[in-house]
């Protein structure tokens, strides 16, 4: 017993002394069990599923969740000496105490330190190697001091260091490289074929793992949970499968993925040959119509929009037959859907000044444009800013009208992310 528990026994008075009977356990050695070493390399691997816990109702559900994998490395063997001190008042009390303790011990006691289900080193046991029954000596002397009786217990224990706990997936895609008889080549460099293997030329393989980041996607062919494509219609998102368009639900599939959904948190990432990177949204099934997702984008992992004379969007995409002019102020930028003075309602040429007079500049002349270009109104005159005939390149913009993004692909302008998804080319992560 240290001083500071005396002390409080004692209610930090020197004028009480501590009352037997009373107990102290204090440790007297600690040393290293070279008989129960074994490899110190050795890992011990362990598979924990957990169940599906309700946070609403704060209790376990009967159902499969998490999966793990638990690596234990082997723990350090030593053996922990300590002694257990009994005070007592007189002979018979300390009998009584010492039969209590002495019955469990046979010649051992078998303990269980934790109930954590991984924890190998759980189970032990206490030995009681030796009795010191009285502390007193003859002769006594003039004062009676306190009887003191002492056990003296060893117990094995393990020191263990820390386990490394995985979280496990499930694979939910699979890509496959076959032979291209176009090039002769497989993309992911797995191997080669005949033909090339004595070709002492530099071969630069592909090292985008995604499905559609090759440049040949022939050459691949991607396997994933019932093999559904995607259709992606501004926030709605619908599956594509043999049975058509929007036939499968989504409830269903989402059961099939490792994890559990949780509407609002659980996201989808699209990608694809033409984006940079990952095109992510947080998800929501429709309760009324399943074969829905609701996805709320993440406009921020959206392609950057091309800078054209200082901007990256458009105000509106219009129709120049049926657009008032009127209306349009200075730095007003349009994406056009039709041709504009260079071509009569028969798609015949237009004489030089008999263009539409909504089109013309301040000064009175011809404002001639094609379909598919970018122009703006700087008060006097309509410029050309993006010219779609002299274009190939790869170019985004954004409608400010609509907020949703174009691509223009060198033939037409299309939406940048909405449209098809190829199977592999989009997954979901809970």
């Amino acid at each position: 017993m240290t001083r500071q528990v005396a002390s409080i026994l004692r209610d930090n008075s020197e004028n009480k002394k501590p009352s037997p009977p009373k107990m102290a356990v204090y440790v007297t050695g600690l040393e290293i069990d070279r008989e129960r070493t074994n490899d110190y390399s050795f890992v011990s691997k362990i598979n924990i599923v957990e169940k599906v816990y309700d946070e609403q109702n704060n209790q376990y559900l009967n159902e499969q969740g998490k999966n793990f994998t638990v690596e234990r490395l082997m723990p350090t063997p030593y053996t922990l000496s300590l002694n257990v001190d009994i005070w007592s008042t007189n002979t018979d009390q300390k009998l009584q105490i010492l039969e209590q303790i002495f019955m469990l011990f046979n010649p051992s006691l078998e303990i269980q330190t934790t109930d954590n289900y991984v924890d190998w080193t759980s189970l032990s046991v206490v030995n009681l190697d030796s009795i010191g029954f009285s502390s007193r000596t003859i002769p006594v002397g003039t004062e009676s001091e306190i009887d003191v009786a002492t056990l003296g217990f060893t117990t094995p224990i393990f020191i263990s260091p820390p386990a490394k706990v995985k979280r496990l997936g499930i694979i939910t895609n699979v890509i496959t490289s076959i032979f291209n008889e176009e090039t002769g080549d497989i993309d992911l460099a797995t191997s080669r074929p005949e033909l090339k293997a004595y070709d002492d030329s530099a071969k630069v393989y592909q090292t985008d793992t995604s499905a559609q980041g090759f440049d040949n996607e022939d050459s691949l062919v991607t396997t994933s949970i019932n093999n559904y494509g995607l259709y992606v219609n501004g926030t709605v998102a619908r599956l594509i499968s043999n049975q058509g368009l929007g036939a499968n639900s989504w409830s269903d599939y989402l059961e099939l993925l490792p994890g559990n959904y949780t509407a609002g948190l659980s996201t989808i990432r699209l990608n694809r040959k033409d984006l940079t990177n990952e095109v992510v949204g947080s998800i929501a099934v429709n309760e009324s119509n399943p074969t829905e997702l609701i996805v709320n984008w993440d406009e921020d992992t959206f392609p950057t929009n091309t800078v054209i004379a200082g901007r990256g969007q458009v105000d509106s995409i219009i129709d120049p037959e049926n657009f008032d002019t009127s209306i349009v102020v200075p730095g007003t930028r349009l994406l056009t859907l039709g041709n504009i003075g260079n071509q009569d309602l028969l798609g015949l040429p237009l004489v030089i000044g008999t263009g539409p007079n909504a089109w013309k500049n301040a000064s009175g002349t011809d404002f001639i444009a094609s379909e598919n270009d970018i122009i703006e109104w700087d008060g006097s005159n309509w410029s050309i800013l993006f010219d779609a005939s002299e274009t190939d390149t790869l170019t985004y913009t954004t409608n400010l009208t609509t907020g949703i993004q174009y691509k223009w692909t060198g033939e037409e302008w299309l939406l940048s992310v909405e449209g098809e998804y190829q199977n592999g080319s989009w997954r979901i992560t809970l």
